[in-house]
């Protein structure tokens, strides 16, 4: 397993629609194995191919959440989503920064099981794994957060968001 350079927005990989994968074999293994350790190292929730400079459709996430294991897809895919609620969100991809936008209230995703080759289905509510699942299903689509803020002005830095004011960010 290695640690790998999380790429910044500007970042070609990050702006391009992820190439679906025919075959899980140990190319890909190995790929999830970095991509957990990067996420982890980050530290995020989660991590799409695309934040490592690979255009590949995977994405892992750990929400730290006792309702979800940690959790990683290949080929994911949002099948439904209902309702809206307002979210400050941030990535990795785009780091020091926070903004707020719309998320759906409810997501049912769909993707591979990389171990077992067999399609699996998330079901979340209202919850970090709702956002997180749109928000890494997004990178492999081409979309960033920033895409749904009205403009520059709506990132926030994290030095200056509310409930950091007073406390140390490095």
């Amino acid at each position: 397993m290695a640690i790998r350079p999380i790429v910044r927005a500007g970042h070609p990989a990050l702006r391009e629609k992820a190439k679906r994968i025919r075959k899980i074999d140990s190319s890909i293994h190995r790929l999830i194995e970095d991509m957990w350790e990067t996420m982890y190292d980050a530290p995020g929730v989660g991590l799409a191919a695309p934040q490592i400079g690979v255009s590949l459709r995977v994405v892992v996430i750990d929400v730290h959440d006792e309702d979800y294991e940690p959790i990683a897809l290949v080929n994911p895919e949002i099948v439904k989503r209902s309702g809206e609620r307002r979210l400050d969100e941030g990535c990795l991809s785009v780091p020091g920064y926070r903004g707020e936008l719309t998320r759906s209230l409810k997501v049912l995703a769909k993707g591979l099981d990389p171990l077992t080759g067999k399609e699996v289905r998330i079901r979340a509510e209202d919850n970090l794994m709702a956002e997180a699942l749109e928000h890494e299903i997004d990178h492999i689509n081409g979309i960033l957060y920033i895409d749904y803020l009205s403009g520059p002005e709506a990132l926030v830095p994290l030095s200056d968001a509310p409930e950091l004011k007073g406390a140390e960010v490095e």
